[in-house]
């Protein structure tokens, strides 16, 4: 089995301009690192054609593009293809309105850029910058300014990332209105004016901590008087049908409007508008489903007057007051099993900080949820316990309320479902598969599974020309399993979009997995994601040929659990090729480690990959990939061999150690009991290893059969061995077959070393001393008066 090497990792940094207007032609210069072999543009949403890709230089490529005429505006997804492989996502600007490039100097109040209404204004934030624009208004001419800022950034490493703050003052200078961060846009801003008498206004334009950066931190700005929905109400509606909705505009002021639905659920569909002032710049967004709506009937502030619903059903509703409360009913089953999910802030938009709870039919709270995770909105999951009329009460957590504080709440059944996506190989950058013509290309697919714990298949759809997909069952269980892509030598060059399904069974039920992929375009502080953007196919390249053909081994014999063996991997460079290969494992079988830091050096062509199965690794047959990486003159390349399959299986043997002990300069006995777990064709032999220093074996490895009940090891302790307890002895067993080793290893064994005991001495005779005579008790001595006495009888 042979592969080439793959691609190398192209990026843009920006673009200029970062957007167009829908119906014309355009050029947009894409400014990153590696772009030098550009070929072609992919675009994950219609609407958008490619006419020309043309390479500047490593560092820049120009796009030539289209845009049809009824394309909503919005920001959609490009990717640049090279070839050596696929740039990072980044979104481009489509919008309605004539484009006019910032003029500088426009940094003051005094000397600001003068500009017509209904205009785009393409800019770019410096450090400590502050762009000015001023324009005419009429009495009561609406002024509407929205900005494209942090959307247009990708940013990982919290540098550079522009947090946009606007604000219009009137001509004393006095803002009549500012906005830093929205709830329709996140931490992209969007404010309104409509003045009582004509005159002047200058638009204001920063970063919200006067940072900035050239080039970097470019923007969109939307200025005129077009119409700027900020809620929906509904805010879900039935798949197939026409939701007539009613428009609460950021000024206030509501229409009715007739909004066409999809033919199939989607979680967060775009409405946008357009009037004869204009088109809003950017959508809202709608729950679509496959449930009947149920729209709250006021009052329903308490339990008694709960609005009636149905189950399953979405919920739309508005918390306009902050004390606000809003309550349905619905009936239930002993033992449905149902979810109550709220749409808000995340699906929505919308300002509501929501809480909600279910009740049973006495009254009695059964759960309730704020938020989950990073998700701002609160799920409940639950089993019914009896039958009745039960409640769900919403209210908004800081207490807060107003027209705009609309929501969703979904109620439908739990069901088994599976979610599919890419593991990230680079942090934080969402996978695209590099392809190289005559090799291999890998990704992990990784499950996402609720209530859903069976084995499934994996599909891949809509590949390219010459490619062709290795997919492997998913487990029981398991939620990563690695997807092999193959380039023929004849495919042609080019990237394309492919789809990734999955299949499965709960009893005769059928389960579908749906693929999302998730792109971090903008991390903070601590990689706290400040904007990110969904896309629902993957993306592959076709590369050229790398220098070299890598071959992975196929394993003859397994690995046994407790055990260790070596991978083999070969490679055969092209003339001229002398450079360092890498490898490293795509995905490792569970249990089952690997050294990764193993590379091929100048002028050899052959390394073996140590591996190792712990005593719990998962039996069974198991893909294996190696990433293989190599310089280039475009930074790394990175590649994958083609898959083998590698065999777990159980250990042959269990050991049973004794405590055995000797004395320095002494000799003793390890025996080893052993008991045979299953048969297992191939040679037997027994390796004594971890022996502490001091201590010998003439002869450490023995021939052993699968009958075999102990195996013995004579020891031999030198006389300056350390002495103490050392539990450093271990078993291998080694099975040889058809050219291989399997190494199953068990331990540890303890031998304890003592200092010999000092020799016995008999006792020496004792010795009789001579008996000394008892001394003379020493005088009494005299008193005062006998000294006297005996002094006048001397005289």
């Amino acid at each position: 089995m042979t592969s080439v090497a793959s691609a190398a990792f192209p990026k843009i940094t920006y673009m200029r301009p970062l957007g167009v207007v829908r119906g014309q032609e355009a050029t947009v210069t894409l400014h990153g690192s590696a772009l030098g072999d550009a070929t072609q543009v992919l675009t994950d949403l219609p609407g958008i054609e490619i006419l020309e890709v043309t390479p500047v230089d490593e560092k820049s490529v120009t796009v030539k593009l289209k845009t049809e005429e009824t394309l909503s505006p919005g920001l959609y997804p490009i990717r640049l293809v090279t070839k050596s492989g696929i740039t990072n996502l980044r979104l481009l600007g489509v919008g309605t309105m004539p484009i006019v490039n910032e003029q500088e100097p426009n940094n003051s109040f005094e000397e600001p850029q003068i500009i017509e209404m209904d205009r785009t204004i393409e800019g770019n934030i410096d450090r400590e910058d502050v762009d000015c624009f001023k324009v005419q208004l009429e009495a009561g001419q609406k002024l509407t300014v929205e900005i494209e800022a942090i959307r247009l950034v990708q940013e990982l490493r919290n540098r550079n990332i522009f947090d946009p703050a606007i604000a219009i003052l009137d001509a004393d200078r006095f803002e009549v209105a500012v906005s830093d961060d929205s709830s329709l846009l996140q931490q992209d801003s969007l404010c309104s004016f409509t003045p009582e008498e004509a005159g002047e206004y200058t638009i204001t334009v920063r970063e919200s901590s006067f940072l900035g950066a050239s080039n970097v931190c470019g923007y969109r700005l939307h200025v005129g008087s077009f119409p700027r929905p900020v809620t929906v109400i509904p805010s879900g509606g039935v798949q197939g049908q026409v939701l007539q909705a009613k428009l609460i505009d950021i000024d206030g002021s509501v229409t009715d409007s007739s909004v066409q639905l999809p033919s199939e659920p989607v979680a967060q569909w775009p409405v946008v508008t357009q009037d004869d002032r204009g088109v809003s710049p950017s959508p809202n967004w709608i729950r679509v489903s496959n449930a009947p709506i149920v729209t709250e009937t006021e009052p329903n502030e308490g339990r008694t007057e709960a609005s009636p619903a149905e189950f399953p059903a979405l919920l739309c509703g508005v918390i306009e007051e902050g004390d606000q409360y809003d309550w349905y009913s619905f009936e239930c089953k002993k033992g449905d099993r149902m979810r109550v999910q709220l749409h808000a802030r995340k699906t929505l938009r919308s300002p509501l900080d929501g809480v909600i709870h279910v009740f049973d039919p006495d009254g009695k709270v059964l759960k309730g949820s704020d938020d989950i995770g990073p998700n701002p909105d609160g799920l409940v999951d639950i089993d019914i316990a009896k039958d009745g009329l039960h409640y769900v009460r919403v209210y908004d957590h800081l207490r807060r309320g107003s027209p705009n504080h609309n929501y969703v709440i979904e109620l439908s059944r739990r069901e088994p479902s599976l979610g599919l996506s890419l593991k990230e190989l680079r942090r934080d950058e969402a996978m695209v598969v590099p392809v190289p013509v005559g090799g291999h290309g890998a990704m992990v697919l990784t499950a996402q599974r609720s209530q859903f714990n069976e084995a499934f298949e994996a599909m891949v759809k809509g590949l390219p020309e010459g490619v062709t997909a290795t997919t492997f069952p998913m487990p029981a269980g398991r939620v990563e399993i690695p997807v092999v892509l193959h380039a023929t030598k004849e495919a042609p060059l080019g990237g394309a979009l492919f789809e990734v399904t999955a299949v499965g069974k709960v009893g005769d039920k059928e389960i579908l997995g749906d693929f999302n992929q998730h792109h971090k375009m903008v991390l903070g502080q601590n990689r706290r994601e400040m904007f990110g953007y969904e896309t629902e196919k993957a993306a592959l390249a076709v590369c050229e040929a790398m220098p070299f053909e890598v071959e992975l081994v196929q394993p003859k014999t397994p690995i046994l659990r407790r055990g260790s063996k070596d991978l083999i991997v070969r490679i055969k460079r092209d003339e001229g090729f002398d450079g360092t290969v890498s490898f490293r494992t795509l995905y490792n079988p569970p249990g089952v480690g690997v050294n990764n830091s193993k590379r091929i050096d100048k002028g050899k062509s052959e390394v073996a990959i140590p591996i190792t199965a712990n005593g719990n690794a998962a039996i069974g047959a198991w893909p294996m990939v190696m990433q293989v990486s190599y310089g280039t003159n475009r930074g790394t390349a990175t590649m994958s061999t083609a898959p083998i399959m590698l065999d777990v299986e159980e250990p042959v043997f269990d050991y049973s150690f004794p405590k055995s002990a000797a004395e320095q300069g002494m000799s003793t006995t390890l025996a080893v009991g052993m008991s045979k777990r299953r048969d297992i064709e191939g040679d037997i032999k027994v390796r004594l290893v971890g022996i502490p220093n001091g201590v010998t074996c003439d002869e450490p490895q023995k021939k052993v059969s699968l009958d075999s009940e102990a195996v013995q090891f004579e020891l031999k302790v030198a006389k300056d061995a350390k002495p103490g307890t050392h539990k450093t002895m271990v078993l291998q067993t080694l099975i040889t077959r058809d050219g291989e080793t399997m190494v199953q290893t068990d331990g540890t064994g303890e031998i304890r070393i003592d200092k010999p005991l000092p020799v016995k001495k008999d006792p020496p005779a004792e010795k009789k001393e001579a008996t000394k005579p008892k001394p003379k008790p020493a005088a009494k001595p005299l008193s005062r008066l006998e000294q006297l006495r005996q002094q006048k009888e001397s005289k």
